[in-house]
């Protein structure tokens, strides 16, 4: 038993050891790493090089060319999303704060992307996304208020064309959601949220084990 124990904590750390290898293996360019420090100095939390790895590799598997995000930030996601996406593909975005989307703007810019490859809308998630045209779009990424998660999986799959992604980034709830101690709501909502993706007739799924967790489900069509 002691020997099967000690090959468990070798199998952990080759593991964590190779997470971190794939969460850096993808080199950032400049308007990323600014957008990131700019992130940082707001006290945020922006998506992992792994994560917006997936998601840039996913918008280009989907030759999405609209997207819908949910959390602009100072926008790191939202320049994977655009590298992934085609030349004449428009990313909307969307947070409630107007002043880390003009970060993102600014990021944008510096990244070589012209005005109208972005649709900037200031405004709570599910303010804003009932106002979006239905099965209209390629990919949503959401990574907005985890109390919302539900509610924005009911808008995600409306605005979804069949064969479309839907995306949730930070699931694991930095390991939270698995923990078996009492959590606070936001973290019950996201086991409902695995659990409604997991076991809905209308999707399908898979838990990438990227940055924070990134939940992914194709509407099937």
């Amino acid at each position: 038993m002691r020997q099967l124990r000690g090959q468990e904590r070798v199998i952990t750390a080759n593991r964590q050891t190779s997470w971190a290898f794939a969460d850096a293996f993808v080199a950032e360019d400049e308007a990323l790493h600014w957008a990131r420090d700019r992130a940082q100095e707001a006290g945020l939390r922006p998506v992992s090089p792994g994560t917006g790895a997936a998601l840039r590799l996913l918008a280009a598997t989907t030759d999405a060319k609209a997207v819908a995000e949910i959390g602009t930030g100072t926008g790191v996601s939202g320049l994977y999303l655009l590298h992934g996406m085609r030349p004449d593909g428009v990313l909307t975005t969307v947070d409630p704060e107007p002043e880390r989307q003009q970060f993102a703007r600014e990021a944008f810019r510096a990244a070589g992307y012209a005005a109208n490859r972005a649709r900037f809308i200031p405004g709570r998630a599910l303010d804003v996304l009932p106002r979006l045209a239905d099965g209209a779009y390629d990919l949503v990424f959401c990574d907005g208020d985890r109390l919302e998660s539900l509610d924005c999986l009911a808008e995600s799959l409306r605005l979804l064309r069949p064969g479309g992604l839907v995306c949730f980034e930070g699931v694991f709830a930095d390991g939270r959601t698995i923990d078996s101690a009492a959590q606070p709501a936001e973290v019950l909502r996201l086991r409902e949220l695995l659990r409604a993706v997991r076991e809905s007739q209308e999707l399908m799924s898979t838990l990438l084990p990227v940055g924070d967790g990134l939940l992914c489900a194709v509407r099937r069509g």
